[in-house]
């Protein structure tokens, strides 16, 4: 469907933010803009909008009997898994733009989430102003704060929500705008600080022939990369740097989740992945880090970020579970390790370098994984900054990408 096909989507639970749903798509209309509104409330009255909360309702896989239970808990989770089957499966929304407090919030990203990168989102929340990264997700959800709740309309609200509505309108447009596109396949490259050099010499290794895309692994940086690659937006994957391991099975504050490497075994892309920054779980400042870490090793990277140094029995889990994640992977896959160190604090003289747990790290992946004539674990000689490591890193990509 062309762009000239879609429309400007605006969801609110219209038994209580009708008012305010309203006001945003008379605005947009009067902007020139198709507009569809959407009523996502839970009381399965009749309301206003295009839309009604029935018809959302029963794309719920057990129908809308299963939204409108008459408990708030249970109606809204269920309004959120039938609105974002309903966007999902809803060509003609060319943009969404939300309203809602943190009910509202809850129930309406999901659908936006739904939707594939470059879809503007716009959720208008009392909860923008706080951890948004529940409701965001890998995605490209803006929020913008209500600052005063999304209950009626005064000198505050109707400026913000004119606001949101011009945001909405001219993404809306500008994604009809083509963007320069060259032609060159995607790929995604994973990133940390102590991996930044390793990456330098990568892409321009690879950049005659793709286009590289850099993420940064924090935890939503590997699921927004393995959103792409399960949207079919990127040829392959080069995951130098799993550090996101470490903090989800340590309790670090930049986890991925437990479908870390799920978008490699469904696609079946093309992958090269290694152990950067294996040696480190993240934490907030020191006073943040949890009782039964004292007195291990950490290194302070800022006031905000301290670095713990992970052990031999830790590395060992680790090794394990991502080797048991990379034998679900059907597709051509090459996992590298770096003999001589996997972040730019494990080095020689450096604060984390410890051959003892890193040797536990590499002995559980070759334990544990299963090798094949498409999934092969390669060592290599150097430290995961060397230009060795970087060059080998590429050669083995070009190699499975191109066969």
């Amino acid at each position: 469907m062309t762009q000239s096909n879609r429309r400007v989507f605006v969801a609110a639970t219209y038994d209580t933010k009708g008012h305010e749903a309203e006001y945003v798509v008379d605005l947009l209309k009067r902007d020139g803009l198709d507009v569809v509104s959407v009523d996502v409330s839970t009381s399965g009255a009749a309301s206003a909008a295009q839309v009604q909360a029935q018809e959302v309702a029963r794309s719920h896989p057990d129908g809308p009997q299963a939204v409108f239970t008459g408990d708030r808990g249970t109606a809204i989770a269920a309004m959120a898994l039938a609105f974002e089957r309903y966007a999902a499966g809803n060509g003609a929304i060319g943009a969404l733009l939300g309203l809602g407090g943190s009910g509202g919030t809850a129930l309406i990203t999901p659908a936006m989430r739904a939707l594939p990168i470059g879809t503007p989102k716009l959720m208008v929340s009392t909860m923008a102003s706080g951890n948004v990264a529940p409701y965001v997700g890998p995605s490209d959800i803006a929020m913008m704060y209500s600052v005063t709740d999304v209950a009626g309309l005064n000198r505050i609200s109707r400026r913000v929500l004119a606001n949101a509505a011009g945001a909405i309108g001219g993404a809306f447009r500008q994604a009809g705008v083509a963007i320069e596109d060259d032609g060159r396949p995607a790929v995604g490259i994973t990133m940390f600080g102590v991996t930044t050099a390793c990456v330098q010499q990568v892409t321009p290794l690879l950049e005659s022939r793709y286009d590289c895309l850099v993420f940064h692994a924090t935890g939503t940086g590997g699921q927004s990369m393995e959103k792409l690659l399960d949207s079919h937006l990127l040829s392959g994957v080069l995951d130098l740097t799993t550090t996101e391991v470490c903090d989800f099975l340590f309790g670090g504050v930049l986890a991925c989740t437990e479908d870390r490497f799920g978008a490699v075994a469904r696609t079946r892309a093309p992958y090269v992945g290694s152990c950067g920054a294996l040696d480190m779980v993240n934490f907030g400042g020191m006073d943040t880090i949890p009782e039964r870490y004292q007195g291990r090793k950490f290194y302070p990277h800022n006031p905000q970020v301290t670095l713990m140094r992970t052990t031999v029995e830790e590395n060992t889990a680790q090794g394990e579970w991502i080797a048991a994640k990379l034998n679900q992977c059907e597709g051509p896959v090459r996992f590298l390790i770096p003999e001589g160190g996997v972040s730019a604090l494990d080095a020689p003289g450096q604060a984390f370098w410890d051959p003892q747990a890193d040797a536990a790290l590499f002995a559980a992946l070759e334990a544990k994984l299963v090798q094949t004539p498409q999934r092969r674990l390669v060592r290599v000689p150097c430290h995961i900054n060397d230009p060795l490591f970087a060059k080998t890193a590429v050669d083995h990509f070009l190699e499975i990408a191109t066969h």
